[in-house]
């Protein structure tokens, strides 16, 4: 089997292994591919596995062979998957690869927000505490997370590993699901009572046509002005013009993002430099240990479409 891999240093700096993949088949690696060249990379090849690469009606049309499709990723908006069905290929993602890393990046953007730990450290460095009249130097308001309410949207598996973290810190937790009928350990609510309620609101669930920026100048002003907004789940699920406008009003306290509508992040981000907003270049998904755990499951992936009884398959 031919396998081409076309954007490996989205997964791999030289610091986790490929070679549970390579060893599939006859396997090209490329660390970059553009859009505008992913037919001519996979060529002939049977299969392709990739992160971010677009792959499209076109991209099959040009490539025949192409059978299979594997994911570096649990997302696959890249890849036409009616396209795929129609050119008999097998589309594979790789789910709940991330939850404990995104759950922790979770809680880390939340404590640094309450602690103010980038903003003491900031101090420090700055010389603020050598020789200081005090012992401690606590300018900097800090609040406990005990008795806070955090607003999870979307409850998966993700979303119900925050739930266990935010309970060790005697969190009150609510959610807003589509599927209230599976929840049994905490209380569902609407969007509208979540957001009202919420001292902390963060964002774990898919991105779909029908909540594309559902957060925007509307559901914000329900927010207490006390209130942060958290994003590790997908850029386009909030406004960021209506966010960053919020933040520069006063309206909410502050944003911790992971994710932009567009990535790379653009110099004209509305979020960037906004204040209150610390933004992180999409890396929760990204400890070694996740990585080496995504690139078992994609090895895994091919491995069972090769034995021709393929699992994972999101083009059925």
């Amino acid at each position: 089997m031919k396998i081409v891999i076309l954007d490996s240093e989205t997964v791999s700096r030289d610091d986790v292994s490929l070679d549970g993949i390579t060893a599939l088949g006859d396997c090209e690696v490329y660390g970059f591919t553009p859009n505008d060249r992913v037919a001519e990379k996979i060529g002939d090849a049977d299969a392709v596995i990739c992160n971010k690469c677009l792959i499209t009606n076109e991209v099959f049309e040009a490539c025949e062979n192409l059978k299979y499709v594997g994911l570096f990723a649990t997302g696959y908006n890249n890849v036409d998957l009616a396209a795929a069905s129609a050119h008999g290929a097998v589309v594979c993602n790789v789910p709940a690869y991330s939850t404990a890393a995104v759950a922790q990046h979770t809680f880390a953007m939340i404590l640094n927000h309450y602690s103010k730990i980038r903003e003491y450290a900031d101090a420090v460095d700055n010389g603020e505490w050598i020789d200081y009249k005090l012992f401690s130097y606590f300018g900097i308001p800090t609040h406990e997370l005990e008795g806070q309410t955090i607003g999870i949207v979307g409850y998966g598996n993700i979303g119900r590993k925050v739930a266990r973290i935010a309970r060790a810190f005697d969190m009150e937790v609510i959610t807003f699901t589509r599927s209230p009928g599976k929840v049994t350990d905490c209380e569902c609510v609407s969007l509208e009572e979540l957001l009202k309620r919420s001292d902390v609101v963060t964002l774990h669930c898919p991105l779909f046509a029908e909540n594309e920026k559902m957060i925007n100048r509307d559901t914000l002003s329900l927010m207490k002005k006390s209130a942060i907004l958290v994003n590790t789940a997908r850029g386009g699920l909030i406004d960021e013009q209506a966010v960053a406008d919020a933040l520069r009003a006063g309206q909410i306290a502050g944003a911790c993002i992971d994710a932009l509508t567009f990535e790379p992040m653009r110099a004209d981000c509305p979020l960037y430099k906004a204040p209150g907003c610390v933004i992180t270049p999409h890396v929760a998904w990204a400890p070694r240990e996740t990585r080496e755990r995504l690139l078992d499951k994609v090895a895994k992936n091919l491995a069972a479409f090769i034995d021709g009884k393929p699992v994972n398959v999101v083009n059925v």
